[in-house]
């Protein structure tokens, strides 16, 4: 029997399993136990690893929701084993997601006065509350042409990061958040968003401005003075309207998501860190 190189049936087989074996690697599993968790067997693992048996659709599936992999990513797994993709990736205006996107609308006016938003898988704002739009005076008109993107407008010089107060540990925060999901999404755009975010300047340091009514400005890896309390997370300090405001993130996505773009929205809010700052927003609220 002849045996071709281009063989399609062995390049899918060896591609999705090169790409197992990495999901699996990457989240410290031995083929034992991810065997046990998919129902399946060590021996039939390694063979699937290194293409010596083709796995079914279903068992495919079953071991990429053992691995967690990205929905986007279980698409590839499944082309590269032979199969059509199982999820479908429709654009945020199509006529079947209008019911999320009115959704997500109404979800972010309730946050208000609060800052809240909604970004893709690149981090390019889709939506996004008054609250927002009232923080992202003054910042540099080119930043806030579409596609709008949260990080670039967060760490730019011409953005938010020279009010900033605690630019330094901010930015350490972003950039781990882009360094941890790297590996996760083979998404050549996200890199070059973080190595373009990670050769920003680093902005001067801003000279004191304490505003009425508002905390005085302090490093945030300053350690509370009497009468202050310890923050529950890592606040980004923003100068606003001669106010210094204490914001905390928080981050919402959806549970099993049968969609490519959906799995990949995330629903951020910016809570106030201390009392002053949520009075602030209260009272300048539109």
């Amino acid at each position: 029997m002849t045996t071709h190189a281009g063989d399609t049936g062995t390049t899918a087989r060896n591609g999705a399993g090169a790409l197992l074996r990495g999901w699996r690697e990457l989240r410290r599993i031995s083929q034992l136990e991810l065997a046990l968790r998919a129902d399946s067997s060590a021996r039939h693992i390694s063979f699937i690893e290194t293409g010596r048996s083709r796995p079914s659709r279903e068992l495919l599936l079953r071991l990429a929701g053992q691995l967690d992999v990205p929905v986007r990513e279980r698409n590839a797994l499944l082309v590269a084993a032979g199969y059509a993709p199982q999820f479908p990736e429709r654009p945020l205006d199509d006529p079947a997601l209008e019911p999320l996107r009115a959704e997500l609308e109404r979800l972010l006016a309730g946050y208000e006065p609060y800052p809240a938003f909604v970004v893709d898988g690149t981090y390019t704002v889709v939506a996004a509350n008054r609250g927002l739009a009232a923080l992202l005076e003054g910042v540099a008109a080119p930043l806030l042409q579409p596609p709008l993107n949260a990080l670039r407008v967060a760490l730019h010089p011409g953005g938010l990061a020279p009010r900033i107060r605690n630019h330094a540990e901010w930015r350490g925060h972003l950039l781990g958040r882009l360094e941890r999901q790297l590996p996760l999404v083979r998404s050549a755009p996200l890199r070059a968003l973080y190595e373009e975010l990670r050769d920003y300047p680093a902005p001067p340091a801003p000279a004191p401005a304490p505003g009425r009514g508002a905390a005085p400005a302090s490093p945030a890896s300053a350690s509370p003075t009497a009468g202050e309390r310890e923050p529950v997370a890592l606040p980004m300090r923003l100068e606003h309207g001669g106010r210094v405001l204490s914001f905390v993130s928080t981050i919402a996505t959806f549970n099993t998501p049968m969609d490519v773009t959906v799995s990949e929205l995330a629903i951020e809010t910016l809570l106030p860190a201390d009392a002053e700052t949520g009075a602030y927003l209260r009272a300048t609220a539109p």
